[in-house]
């Protein structure tokens, strides 16, 4: 069986974790701060789980994390 590439900025986006589910960052914290409500900035902050559905299309792109 061949090696499948992995995709470059994926693996840079999402994490694994143990149970298999994909860990990532929330979007919307890298510009045009003043704007939002310090609520939704504190929010952000935390890491966030991708939802089932895309969690299958995460896991093709990085196989071998």
């Amino acid at each position: 069986m061949p090696k499948i590439k992995t995709h470059s900025s994926s693996k840079k986006r999402f994490k694994i974790t143990a149970t298999g589910k994909v860990k990532m960052s929330h979007a919307q914290r890298r510009h045009r701060l003043v704007s939002k409500s310090t609520k939704a900035k504190k929010h952000h902050r935390l890491g966030k789980y991708a939802s089932d559905a895309n969690a299958a299309t995460i896991k093709t792109l990085i196989p071998y994390k």
